[in-house]
């Protein structure tokens, strides 16, 4: 709808209850998710049992909170670890993709821009089959044929890195991509003519000037990798990072456990997208 376009009452009401109808739809899940992860009850659904801290803090069987859960900790650290080393390496290559793709023109330009862009409409679950199978296939040939058994190409953490950097740098290419487009070029070409490097009028003129979408990107890129379940269920090994556990204890059965495991989540992701728009909004 054009606001200064006047607008029949009943077009504007009914535009209004349907945005509203629609952030409901969105956020009624996530508040019974977070309703129910203080139900005092072992299981997430009705009836209300009364309020309770346990599902959190609690160290009393059966009602053993998430801060005295061991494997859902260790998860926990597994996903931080695994986001924070795609998060650095999308950002690292998604700024050279932005580089190469805005400033240079050589053969297969376009081509290779279609092969970056392709592992965001190829499913998670299909990518993770492919990596697994080649990895699979290289590390079962450079054993048989050298006798070198390398880790990196088993099922593991290794390994889940590489399989979600293989997309999540593409979105992170197009982030810093459409700040590069809006770079001003003259004032690299200035600094050139005061008698800077081209590496030192990039790093002093170029890169501040990204830094807003490098640290989007980043932030995207540790968001995505966190919570990616379809690539990383392919690639797990035994040390499975928390969309995994949480995968495997919703198949021995649902507790309230989960509803505070997904609330802190929540919480710590809408964290840290007010601080990249506040980092932003400064820059």
């Amino acid at each position: 709808m054009i606001p200064s376009i006047r607008q029949p009452r009943a077009l504007s009401l009914a535009y209004r209850a349907y945005v509203t109808l629609f952030f409901v739809y969105l956020a009624l899940p996530l508040l019974v998710v977070s309703v129910f992860a203080f139900n005092d009850s072992l299981f997430p659904s009705l009836p209300w049992k009364g309020f309770t801290w346990a599902w959190f803090f609690g160290d009393q069987h059966p009602r053993i909170g998430v801060f005295h859960q061991e494997p859902i900790l260790r998860a926990l650290g597994n996903s931080g670890f695994i986001a924070f080393f795609v998060s650095l390496l999308s950002v690292a290559v998604g700024t050279s993709n932005a580089f190469l793709f805005n400033r240079y023109s050589f053969p297969l330009r376009n081509l290779l821009y279609v092969l970056m862009l392709m592992p965001l409409v190829i499913p998670g679950i299909v990518l993770g089959i492919s990596i697994l199978v080649f990895s699979s296939t290289m590390a079962n040939g450079l054993e048989d044929s050298f006798g070198w058994d390398i880790g990196g190409l088993r099922p593991g953490l290794m390994l889940v890195i590489l399989g979600q950097f293989s997309f999540i740098t593409t979105i992170v290419t197009l982030v810093v991509s459409a700040r590069l487009q809006k770079f001003d070029r003259s004032l690299e070409e200035a600094a050139l003519n005061l008698g800077a490097s081209p590496l030192t009028a990039i790093r002093t003129i170029t890169l501040p000037f990204l830094l807003p979408a490098l640290v989007g990107g980043f932030g995207v890129a540790f968001l995505m990798s966190f919570e990616n379940f379809n690539t990383t269920l392919m690639l797990v090994g035994s040390d499975a990072p928390l969309t995994i556990a949480m995968f495997d204890r919703l198949k021995e059965g649902s507790t309230p456990l989960l509803n505070a495991v997904s609330l802190l989540l929540m919480l710590g992701s809408s964290a840290l997208a007010l601080v990249m728009i506040s980092f932003q909004r400064k820059s």
